[in-house]
């Protein structure tokens, strides 16, 4: 007679403001990051954030230890074409990028990357992979199954659904700034520039389109979050769960 077993290691904690993650204390450790230049093509931006993703992973992997978390290494995929699809759902070529946590993998589809506007300054692209890097952050908690709770409880498009919406995605914005601070540490590609780039392009996001519903906050706040989790490189100060609700409109 066989008996199953449980894996062995840590665990996801399947809650939301108390998630061990946001620990006091935790932040993210220094990360060197060695990228090549920023060409405008599919190719070579494949190449850019394959050699991103390790930078990353070296920031955020020991803060996920420290927080008696589970790790491992998301895949990466770059669609083309007008449409595409993953476990999530179908997806339009113009999306600039999208993680999905049932194949846990960041989709980076060129077409979305705003090449046009945002030309070869690497702060923005940086930052959209980090914020999509923050998603698998929360997935690996815990948080992004609880919040996914949370949020079908109270209804996907009601005001309370949204509410949650704005503090997942303003969440992993204020991941992303912190991954900038740990990377800046290391010095190498990650200048003082690349971050002032990264900082100004996201205070133009967000919820600036009155005809979407106003799910990921507004461009103040998708801003200042990012920039708040640079600032003070603690996972306690990105707990958006906790926080006021005009913090997070």
């Amino acid at each position: 007679m066989s008996t199953a077993t449980t894996p062995a290691g840590p665990k996801p904690v399947y809650t939301l403001a108390d998630n061990p993650l946001f620990s006091a204390s935790n932040g993210v450790s220094s990360a060197t990051c060695a990228l090549p230049a920023w060409r405008s093509d599919p190719q070579a931006a494949q190449a850019f954030f394959t050699a991103a993703l390790p930078c990353l992973e070296q920031a955020w992997a020991p803060a996920m230890q420290r927080a008696g978390l589970p790790y491992f290494t998301p895949k990466l995929a770059f669609p083309g074409g007008k449409t595409w699809s993953s476990p999530c759902g179908a997806a339009k070529a113009n999306w600039a990028a999208f993680y999905c946590p049932q194949d846990n993998t960041l989709y980076m589809p060129f077409e979305g990357l705003q090449t046009d506007t945002i030309g070869t300054k690497v702060g923005p692209y940086l930052a959209l992979f980090a914020h999509e890097f923050g998603h698998h952050i929360q997935t690996l908690a815990g948080v992004w199954d609880a919040y996914g709770e949370a949020r079908y409880e109270a209804g996907d498009q009601t005001p309370a659904g949204l509410d949650l919406s704005r503090r997942a995605e303003l969440q992993a914005q204020c991941l992303a700034g912190m991954w900038f601070v740990g990377s800046a540490h290391g010095g190498a590609s990650i200048t003082a520039t690349v971050v002032k780039d990264a900082i100004t392009d996201n205070y133009t996001r967000g919820d600036w389109d009155k005809d979407f519903p106003p799910d990921h906050g507004t461009p103040q706040h998708y801003g200042s979050w990012m920039e708040h989790g640079y600032t003070t490189n603690r996972t306690g100060e990105c707990n958006t769960w906790a926080a006021a609700p005009g913090d997070v409109s």
